[in-house]
């Protein structure tokens, strides 16, 4: 192995002898001083190598500034993030309408390293928002654009000020073992946002937030959602849809084996009444563990919160082919089960039993508004279709 060094503030890159063996960069971070323009050195180098790369942040705790990694890279990329990445606590530091971290359009990129990106809303961001302020100015933790054939495994984002991961676009994306923490009451904090790609896994990962656990967006096809523990948070959403013109479908969802403790919802469908047309189809839930979670079963196609929609006319978002088996535990809510679908465009194709869901103290109830479910085993609560 031969060692180049660049600068000793810098990194250090050593170079295997022959052909087609991997690259290490290691990061020569150092307390207190901002890791950004090394990270962006390092990747320059790395994506413009001919041969497989691998970044190393060191353990340690460092600041970073905002930070984008773009490609097209020549070969794999590998970013192995082993310390504590701070973000400038302020926001006026930071400048909004740009992420923490973003990496974006890299085949075969791999993020690693048992790390963790502290976005530090919980300084200044979550007791601001406490008392009004409001601001779509903030950056996510995590931007993932365009990546086709990589995996995020091993990491935790920490107190986003906003989303902690947003996903957009792509082909073929894995998080796995990935931690995200945030308390409950933080704000607009989605664990892991996604949109418009095609085959993506999340599994085997802990979301702790104050927003969605996991919210899926237009264009989103072949998710797995497997092994996941969600809570705090608001449960796994698709949706809200139909409030843009021009959504594109969502199809293929699979949510299995998975638990929710303590969070606002459990399996949702949101879509705004008076929307725009889409399509939602191919959802299925099944080996779900709820432990007091206040909505565990919702389908709710008048979404419209803080009455900022005119519930006047139907949702047009044409909800087929849904199903829910092997849900169990307990309602926080004497509403355990909601299929509230559209009268404009009733749900159709739905399937729910092997369902026991019951509340402290009492029975649990449904409410079942235009849908005809197929019933595959025993329900609890029972539905109250056609009443």
């Amino acid at each position: 192995m031969a060692t180049i060094s660049y600068c000793a503030f810098t990194f250090i890159l050593f170079l295997l002898a022959h052909f087609g063996e991997s690259a290490i960069i290691n990061v020569a971070a150092k307390a207190n001083v901002d890791v950004g323009p090394l990270l962006m050195k390092a990747w320059k180098e790395a994506c413009a190598a001919t041969t497989a790369s691998t970044i190393v942040i060191p353990k340690g705790t460092f600041p970073m500034t905002q930070v984008s990694l773009e490609g097209p890279c020549k070969a794999p990329v590998e970013l192995k993030i082993m310390a504590i990445l701070k973000a400038p606590p302020d926001p006026k530091n930071m400048d909004g309408k740009k992420e923490w971290l973003i990496v974006g359009r890299v085949d075969h990129f791999t993020l690693s390293g048992g790390g963790t990106l502290d976005g530090q809303g919980n300084v200044q961001v979550y007791p601001a928002k406490e008392k009004g302020f409001k601001s779509d100015k903030l950056p996510n933790n995590l931007s993932f654009n365009f990546l086709t054939n990589s995996v995020i495994r091993d990491i935790t984002t920490l107190n986003s000020k906003l989303f902690h991961v947003n996903v957009l676009g792509g082909k073929n994306l894995t998080f796995d073992h990935f931690t995200v923490k945030a308390p409950g009451n933080s704000p607009n904090t989605d664990g892991i946002h996604i949109a418009r790609i095609i085959g993506i896994t999340v599994k085997d990962s802990v979301i702790g937030t104050g927003d969605d656990c996991i919210s899926l967006g237009d264009g989103l096809e072949n998710l797995k959602i497997t092994g996941v523990t969600c809570g705090p948070g608001h449960g796994i959403s698709v949706g809200s849809l139909g409030r843009t013109p021009g959504e594109r479908p969502v199809k293929g969802i699979f949510v299995s084996n998975t638990k929710f403790i303590g969070t606002d919802n459990g399996v949702r469908i949101k879509t705004w009444p008076n929307s725009h047309p889409g399509v939602v189809t191919d959802i299925h839930f099944e080996n779900i563990d709820m432990q007091n979670v206040k909505n565990p079963i919702v389908i709710d196609q008048e979404y419209c919160p803080h009455n900022e929609c005119s519930k006047q006319k139907p949702s047009l978002v044409k909800l087929s082919k849904i199903s829910y088996k092997k849900i169990s535990g307990t309602s926080a809510t004497p509403v355990a089960v909601q299929l509230a679908c559209s009268s404009g465009v009733p749900c159709e194709e739905v399937e729910i039993g092997d369902i026991n869901l019951t509340i402290k103290g009492g029975a649990a109830k449904s409410i079942c508004k235009n849908v005809k479910p197929k019933l595959t085993g025993k329900v609890v609560p029972p539905l109250a279709c056609g009443k």
